[in-house]
Order: C-alpha cells, then sequence, then structure tokens
C-alpha cells in the first residue's frame, strides 16, 4: 500500500464517498496479505518508501503473478527480478500494463511516473557481457525515479573509453560500477569521480574468477575511497541504492 492509496481512501471518508466501515473492509487486511503460499507485505512502501519487490526465481509463473496482482491492488508501481518470459505472460494476462525487459530478466509496472528530482545515476560496466546486471541497476533505478546515464563497455582493458565519458559520469549523483573478471573497474572510476560509486561484481569470467568471487574480493579490497560494494549480480540492490543516494541528494522539494 502506497501513500497515494493511503491518502485516497481516507480523503473519500473524510468527503463522505466512504463510509468509515468499507474503508475498514478495504484496510483490513494490513499489514499483510497471507496468500497461502507467500505473504505480501502490505506496509513497505509507507515504511520504506517503495513497496515490496519481487523475487522471481524459484517462483512459478502462476505465484509471480498472483503476488504482483495483489501488489498492484494497493501500489502504483510494482516490480518482479529475475523473471522468466513465462512468468512475464501469466502477469500479463492479470496486469496487461506490465512489460517485461528480457536483458534485465525484470517485470515491471509502473503507473506513477514520478521523478526524484536528484542529478540522476550513472551506470558504468566493464563489457557487454555484463549488461544483465547493468540494466538490471538502470531499470531499477528509474523505476525508483532518477535519471540514469548509461556507460557500457569501458572496461580497463581499454581505459581509454572510459576516460572519454568521465565527465559525463561526474554530472551523475552516484554511480555504480558494474564489472566482472578482475573486477578493477571500480576502483578506477572510485579514483576518478567524487561521488559514491556502488562496486557491483558479476558472475563473468574465466575458472579464476570463481564465479564472480574475485571481482568481488578485488572491489571489497579497493583502495579508492568512497567504493561501496554490493553482492555478486545483485544488479537490483545496487540500483536501488543509488535511487536512494540520488534522491537524499535532490533539493528537499523535489524529492518524492
Amino acid at each position: 500500500m502506497d501513500r497515494a492509496f493511503l491518502e485516497r481512501i481516507l480523503n473519500e471518508v473524510a468527503g463522505g464517498e466512504k463510509s468509515p466501515a468499507e474503508a475498514v473492509e478495504i484496510l483490513k487486511n494490513l499489514p499483510y496479505r497471507d496468500l497461502g503460499f507467500a505473504k505480501t507485505d502490505k506496509h513497505r512502501a509507507l515504511r520504506c518508501g517503495a513497496a515490496e519487490v519481487v523475487f522471481g526465481q524459484g517462483k512459478t509463473p502462476e505465484q509471480a503473478a498472483l503476488i504482483l496482482e495483489d501488489l498492484a491492488a494497493t501500489n502504483a508501481n510494482v516490480l518482479c527480478t529475475r523473471a522468466s518470459a513465462e512468468m512475464y505472460e501469466a502477469v500479463r494476462r492479470r496486469l496487461p500494463e506490465a512489460r517485461y525487459e528480457a536483458t534485465a530478466r525484470m517485470i515491471l509496472l509502473k503507473r506513477d511516473d514520478a521523478r526524484c528530482g536528484g542529478a540522476g545515476v550513472a551506470v558504468v560496466s566493464g563489457g557487454a557481457a555484463d549488461m544483465p546486471v547493468a540494466e538490471e541497476a538502470a531499470l531499477t533505478a528509474e523505476f525508483y525515479g532518477s535519471a540514469v546515464l548509461r556507460v557500457y563497455d569501458v572496461g580497463v582493458a581499454g581505459l581509454h573509453r572510459l576516460l572519454a565519458d568521465v565527465p559525463r559520469i561526474r554530472s551523475a549523483n552516484v554511480v555504480v560500477a558494474v564489472a566482472g573478471m578482475e573486477g578493477a573497474l571500480a576502483s578506477v572510476v572510485g579514483g576518478l569521480v567524487d561521488r559514491p560509486v556502488i562496486a557491483t561484481p558479476t558472475s563473468v569470467g574465466y575458472g579464476a574468477s570463481l564465479g564472480g568471487l574475485a571481482a568481488l574480493l578485488a572491489m571489497l579490497n579497493s583502495c579508492s575511497l568512497g567504493v561501496s560494494v554490493m553482492n555478486i549480480d545483485n544488479g537490483f540492490g545496487a540500483g536501488y541504492l543509488a535511487a536512494l543516494i540520488d534522491r537524499m541528494a535532490a533539493p528537499p522539494a523535489e524529492r518524492t
């Protein structure tokens, strides 16, 4: 349940359009609703500023569709990560407005397109193989109202590609640096900008990369200041944190 939904119900009661009893009937499933196989958190948008996000992996298409439909009843915007195309087809039958982003494996329903008013988020990636995680971060930040600058395929193997885009990257409030292999991109970016850098390791790489562990450890051991680190392949977490930082950096009157 987001703030707009709650305010609408209260205003309808205040205006005589709904009785208190009708409002109670609508709100009685709070703070969560038990669907049998899942309990949807109805208060998260009020507590945290954003509705519960559905992690699609491990769920059946029908389960994901039921959860998203329930969340969409009281939230303008809903999001599902690690979603398959089959999952999207089940969701679309219940929520025709939803769209699917195949590269990031995300289902998005966005009916409130309010912007947070910040200077935005720069998502920088090492190589084309990192794009699924980078896009998950970029789409998440956009979902939560940030403008996103995408700077892809600028890994340290060809450092001149990154250097050419440094002025644009510096214009953002926060940078998400996505890289696999040895994960050096985050340290390099951290040494070039005066913005928070959210390092996001990917599982891309040959055997000794250990499924992203090498990149994770390199990022954790970065000597650049202002670098924080996400878990392996956690583009959603990086995009969400970046949007929060971007919103905090916005003028108070422009924050949503």
